[in-house]
């Protein structure tokens, strides 16, 4: 008896707090509109501020005690910043389609669920989408933890004068997954993406060594195709998994566990700082003896972190290179601004692609 008036009491409790969470929803997204209506007012058309939801997500996980995890705590009040943003203005996000990828998953995961996610069949696409401004920002994979850079993206942002505005950071988690009329012990040959297969490469080798191996546009379209056939499987995520109503034979088998990928947020502003920033820069450089060494001194005596350095063959002469850096805070800042003075200086070219947020979630 005692222990049912307990539980009793602990649902009434929770019944009471539902109803303040309720009305403190309820108050912010109404703070939000109100928001609109005086940036309508200023003649500021920009309603989503990148530095500002970094801000806001770090400060959650600060005053997190618990018993949530802090990226837990972070997710709610990503969903809850995403709907209050669409009362002023929803969102449209180009990303690399189809529907159902890992870069539809990341764009989510970043602008949250109530944001007007639109695929595109090429990461040149997405770029030329946002450039027109018929989205507002993008959303292109560029490196995987496990296979390296995409080259494709670092080869679009050569010519193109948008920015880096964020970034997302996402968990890659394969699953081998079959249809409902799959024939599981006839199954001779696997779709996925290029990348997802040799993800997945030791893991095949022990479990499925005989079967062919096909590459795909994209996950999702292996799915896909799955569903239409009774001796194929598919190589893809939750989502692709999900929106084609398809079974995990077997899950997580991605050869290394802490497999990751990085996708960049594009768009047309500049970023103002956020107080734990990245820079990303390309450069170009005279060909001759020590000119690597050169390029990354001034680091160093600035003491400014290099996170990230990638060479591409040069658009502009053969046997020539251009140099994508990741550092460490933002142009503003003024370690990276004399870092910057400096490679100025002493390159062909140097071109910023962007100062944002690193990733908080």
């Amino acid at each position: 008896m005692a222990k049912k008036q307990s539980l009793e009491s602990l649902r009434k409790k929770i019944d009471a707090l539902d109803a303040q969470l309720i009305e403190s929803i309820s108050e912010r997204a109404r703070c939000a509109q109100k928001v609109a209506e005086v940036k309508e007012g200023q003649g500021d058309q920009a309603y989503y501020k990148p530095e500002r939801e970094a801000q806001v997500l770090r400060r959650v996980m600060e005053m997190n005690n618990g018993p949530l995890e802090n990226e837990e705590m972070a997710r709610l009040f990503r969903q809850i910043m995403s709907a209050c943003l669409a009362l002023e203005k929803p969102v449209k996000v180009a990303y690399l389609g189809p529907e159902g990828t890992f870069t539809q998953e990341a764009a989510l995961k970043h602008f949250g669920d109530s944001a007007v996610s639109v695929p595109q069949t090429a990461i040149d696409e997405v770029f030329r989408e946002v450039l027109a401004g018929s989205c507002h920002y993008g959303v292109v994979p560029v490196e995987n933890s496990t296979e390296g850079v995409i080259s494709h993206t670092l080869d679009s942002f050569m010519d193109s004068s948008l920015k880096i505005c964020g970034e997302v950071e996402l968990r890659i988690h394969q699953h081998f997954m079959v249809g409902e009329n799959t024939n599981k012990q006839g199954i001779t040959r696997v779709y996925s993406h290029a990348q997802s297969l040799a993800q997945c490469r030791q893991w095949l080798n022990a479990n499925y060594p005989a079967i062919e191996r096909v590459a795909v546009s994209s996950n999702s379209e292996a799915a896909r195709r799955v569903q239409g056939e009774w001796n194929s499987a598919a190589i893809a995520g939750d989502m692709a998994c999900e929106l084609y109503n398809l079974q995990k034979l077997h899950e997580k088998i991605e050869d290394q566990p802490d497999n990751s990928t990085r996708f960049l947020i594009i768009g047309r502003e500049n970023v103002p700082p956020s107080g734990k920033d990245r820079t990303s820069i390309v450069v170009s450089v005279r060909n001759k003896p020590g000119a690597l060494h050169d390029l990354i001194a001034p680091f160093r005596r600035h003491n400014v972190d290099m996170t990230r350095l990638e060479s591409r063959p040069s658009r502009n002469s053969k046997w020539s290179y251009v140099f994508f850096i990741d550092l460490e805070g933002h142009i503003e800042d003024q370690p990276v601004a004399a870092v910057l003075d400096e490679l100025n200086s002493q390159v062909v070219e140097l071109k910023v692609l962007g100062s944002y947020p690193s990733a908080v979630l």
